[in-house]
């Protein structure tokens, strides 16, 4: 249980948010007002005063609002919970959506201190039921009535379809396959052939937004710009060759070229990683080879599943 310390908006991003007694926060939008409001995952952001505390014993001497917060709580370890908690305060249900966020630019409070805890101890949500939240009110870690949807993540490798100039039909194929099969795609993206920023797009991914799996299409070839397994095994914690074992004992089972695919499986954190082939049919027909099993290694990730296959606990919200 935690307690709301400071409410802070601003009506414009990019600026310090300034300290307000009450807010209203909307349904699937944010923080009534606020800049950050909007149809997307980062509608409200959260800090840990106890956080901000250590912090200014450093020096910093950090007001309400200076790192674009709009929620600073007393008494929870945000950084501690998992993507996805809901969080209940006066009625209002936040979900957590994004634990840490990347600095492009560095900030003042950077320029002053040398750094800052906005980027690793800070945590976005999406609001999950409206309603008002006033400084000193009580929030509470609620548990879910029903497990959270499989969530995922769709990247597609292509020098062509990153300038505009090829359409990828890869990546729209597997993401509506995903969805039918009842997973929420968090983010689809086409990137350029570039290990750098593949490696980059799959460390944000998994560490901030934590999907139970990506998916990424292309870049498995022979070619000198195929370098997805290079940046997929560079970014792993641990392997999991079998599911591209799996990938290319179907594949040959269609043509004798599946020996050529180079594509990696690992993990990453809590989620799994796939590369598989660029062209539409053969990612459907990879898919084919791994969907229904994945769910029982995925459990597994969250902590959730065991040898025997237990299912979840539904658990009222307490």
């Amino acid at each position: 249980m935690g307690r709301v310390t400071a409410i802070c908006v601003s009506g414009r991003r990019g600026t310090q948010k300034d300290a307000v007694k009450s807010a209203s926060f909307s349904t699937q939008w944010g923080i009534d007002g606020d800049a950050h409001g909007g149809a997307w995952h980062r509608q409200v952001s959260l800090i840990s005063a106890d956080s901000i505390g250590k912090f200014n014993d450093r020096g910093a001497n950090v007001a309400p609002g200076a790192f674009g917060e709009n929620l600073i709580v007393e008494g929870i370890d945000f950084r501690s919970l998992a993507v996805g908690t809901l969080l209940g305060c006066n009625g209002v249900i936040l979900e957590m959506t994004q634990i840490g966020k990347q600095c492009h630019n560095h900030c003042r409070i950077y320029d002053k201190v040398g750094d800052c805890i906005m980027p690793r101890e800070g945590v976005f949500s999406k609001v999950v039921q409206g309603g008002v939240i006033n400084e000193g009110d009580e929030m509470t870690i609620l548990q879910r009535a029903q497990p959270l949807p499989w969530q995922a993540a769709v990247i597609t490798l292509s020098d062509k379809g990153a300038r505009g100039e090829r359409e990828d039909k890869s990546g729209p194929l597997i993401s509506e396959r995903l969805k039918a099969e009842g997973y929420d795609v968090l983010e689809q993206i086409v990137l350029p052939d570039d290990r750098t920023a593949l490696e980059d797009t799959l460390i944000r991914l998994c560490d901030q937004r934590q999907p139970d799996l990506i998916l990424t299409t292309g870049g498995t070839g022979f070619s000198r710009r195929d370098i997805t397994p290079e940046a997929t095994i560079a970014v792993a914690d641990r392997l999991a060759p079998g599911v591209a074992e799996a990938i290319r004992a179907a594949s040959m089972a269609i043509t004798a070229r599946a020996m050529l695919s180079r594509g990696a499986s690992v993990i990453r954190g809590k989620t799994l990683i796939i590369n598989l082939p660029g062209s539409p049919k053969a990612c459907a027909e990879s898919m084919d080879a791994f969907l229904a099993v994945i769910p029982h290694g995925l459990e597994l990730l969250r902590g959730e599943g065991g040898d025997c296959a237990a299912g979840n606990t539904v658990i009222s919200n307490s």
